[in-house]
């Protein structure tokens, strides 16, 4: 059962920083989070012009203070600098307002294999690092935007878990619905929820037009809260179009996806405080109709194994393949399972390189993947390093308990 949301929903967030920089001074191809430092009555403003407008949250704008984002600009030494300097300024901001205070966190522009080289506990670190020094500056909560890899997000949720602070997370995907790894966000909510996420949902992502179909999708199989953070579009596009909406026009698309069962709302890029105003009065209108309570209608036991592009929703019956060995021809194996014997792949864990073969090649099964192992740190490394959610056998000559913390702590089934 997951624990009662800490925050009164419908919550409305705050709306874009970057897209409002450029007007407010901040020159073209700078470090944003270094800017701020040096403009901090730029960023107080705008923060106050969004309370003013109602919103219940805002983001400290720690957004790329990461150390791999920064050491693209040779700023790596100034990850606790920046996370301390701009947390603090929004506080400020909120003052006694009783305006909640998220500390914001980016991609890391990382990629694990198959996408990538590298290491998946690097990453971990990386965010590790910047969520230490967010929950010593009292944020009242983390958010894990933008992402666009499922090994970003399992990375920063384990990281925030060290932590006693609640964990959003919000991807962008293309008009297709993916993200760059091919994610998509039914089985990425699947995976995060199961790893203790306290609301999930999409920012950016072309606008809220899609974005409510996409929410809509995974409404009833999530019983954590939805968020929607949309853009609002650019006032002109590089082909010359105008897609830019007015905060009245976001404000009926901002309805249109608290319907399809978002309950925390904001906006992303182009939005102003004007847009939060809009999205304020919508809710004040319509707040009987969105008053949150315990999300009754999502709390249906839908149990869901995953891989990033693929959520598989179990049945009452499952029958394990023959166990399959791990080597380089495991994405092969996969593909010529035999799914009519079989509705679950099973894969023999022996060591730390089978934990790390089939994190490379899990991507590729068609059916849900549960694992076997003798060993618990082979186990959890077979967990840590998939990016989906697995099954265990419970066969497993693992000690009961343990088995059962290792599961809970990587969102896995025990079956």
């Amino acid at each position: 059962m997951t624990m009662k949301f800490p925050f009164d929903l419908p919550l409305l967030l705050d709306g874009a920083t970057g897209t409002n920089l450029p007007a407010r001074g901040m020159p073209a191809n700078v470090c944003t989070e270094e800017w701020l430092c040096q403009h901090p009555a730029v960023l107080l403003q705008l923060q106050q012009e969004y309370i003013a407008a109602g919103a219940k949250a805002i983001y400290a704008p720690t957004f790329g203070a990461n150390r791999a984002c920064l050491a693209r600009r040779g700023l790596a030494d100034k990850v606790e600098e920046f996370n301390r300097r701009l947390t603090a300024l929004s506080r400020q901001a909120a003052g006694q307002s009783g305006v909640l205070v998220g500390g914001s966190l980016c991609p890391t522009g990382l990629f694990v294999p198959p996408h990538g080289e590298t290491d998946f506990d690097e990453i971990y670190e990386i965010y590790r690092e910047q969520i230490r020094i967010l929950a010593q500056e009292q944020v009242d909560f983390l958010v894990i935007e933008t992402q666009t890899s499922l090994a970003d997000m399992r990375a920063a949720v384990l990281a925030a878990r060290s932590t006693n602070l609640p964990v959003f997370v919000t991807i962008t995907v293309d008009e297709n619905g993916q993200t760059v790894t091919g994610g998509a966000l039914l089985p990425i909510a699947v995976t995060l929820q199961a790893m203790g996420a306290d609301a999930i949902g999409l920012n950016c992502s072309h606008g809220p037009a899609h974005m409510a179909r996409w929410i809509r999708d995974i409404a009833q199989y999530v019983h954590i809260p939805i968020i929607a953070k949309p853009s609002a579009g650019l006032p002109k596009t590089a082909d010359g179009k105008n897609d830019y909406l007015s905060p009245e026009a976001f404000a009926r698309c901002g309805e249109a996806l608290l319907e399809a069962g978002a309950s925390i709302i904001g906006g992303c890029c182009g939005t102003t405080p004007a847009h939060i105003a809009a999205l304020k009065e919508m809710l004040e209108q319509r707040q009987d109709d969105f008053c949150h309570t315990e999300q009754e209608e999502n709390e249906t036991d839908h149990e869901a194994a995953a891989i990033e592009s693929e959520a598989f929703f179990l049945s009452d019956h499952l029958t394990y393949s023959e166990p399959i060995e791990c080597s380089v021809g495991l994405g092969d194996d996969f593909i010529d399972l035999d799914d009519e014997r079989a509705n679950v792949a099973l894969v023999e864990i022996n060591s730390m390189d089978d934990a790390l073969l089939l994190a490379e090649f899990g991507h590729m099964s068609r059916l849900p993947v549960a694992v076997r192992a003798e060993s618990l740190p082979v186990l959890e490394a077979a967990l840590r390093y998939f990016q989906g959610r697995l099954l265990i056998d419970s066969a497993c000559c693992i000690e009961p308990e343990a088995l059962s913390a290792t599961a809970a702590k990587y969102g896995a089934i025990i079956y």
